[in-house]
């Protein structure tokens, strides 16, 4: 029997200040990885249509679950690129949020908490303003080859990411009976 990261993953013991992300796309990679939601194992997606390639490790927040009918996703940022299924402890500092095809599909920014190069990083506010330009860049021009639409709408700070953890926290719950 395959252990299922996203159901047997402890969230954190300090959420939503804090939380346990598992990377699906190393910082720098055209692959899209997705965890097959069955058998907890990685997915190869596709290539992305673009050249462009992921600003961030990208990943998800074990034991949440959201309106897309996916686990809340999650930038980590460090100054290394991270294995796919790789768990780390992330400090929270923002969130973008955005539509894709349609639909609300929120992603967490945090910095890996035992990077000494960015877990003095606090607050989004925190960030260079380029490096919000290149996310908001990314995430609307990936799946332009695809046509597909995706519109980052707003950049928010700390305590509006750690509303929507607890919210994602609750939904995982009520839909599938889960205990943090």
């Amino acid at each position: 029997m395959t252990t299922n990261p996203w159901h047997s993953v402890s969230p954190g013991e300090n959420v939503p200040h804090e939380v346990t992300g598992i990377i699906e796309i190393p910082k720098g990679s055209r692959a899209k990885y997705e965890l097959d939601k069955e058998s907890g194992l990685l997915k190869l997606d596709r290539v992305l249509y673009s050249s462009v390639y992921y600003p961030a490790n990208y990943g998800f927040i074990p034991k949440t679950y959201c309106d897309d009918h996916d686990p809340l996703d999650i930038l980590i940022l460090s100054q290394i690129d991270c294995v796919p299924l790789c768990i780390m402890d992330a400090k929270v500092i923002g969130v973008m949020q955005m539509i894709d095809s349609g639909e609300a599909d929120d992603k967490i920014i945090a910095v890996a908490a035992h990077d000494m190069s960015v877990n003095h990083i606090n607050d989004i506010s925190e960030l260079p303003p380029h490096f919000i330009h290149e996310m908001r860049h990314f995430f609307e021009e990936y799946k332009k080859l695809e046509n597909k639409t995706v519109k980052v709408a707003e950049f928010q700070n700390k305590a509006v990411a750690e509303r929507i953890i607890l919210e994602s926290f609750e939904l995982y719950n009520k839909t599938f009976g889960g205990q943090q």
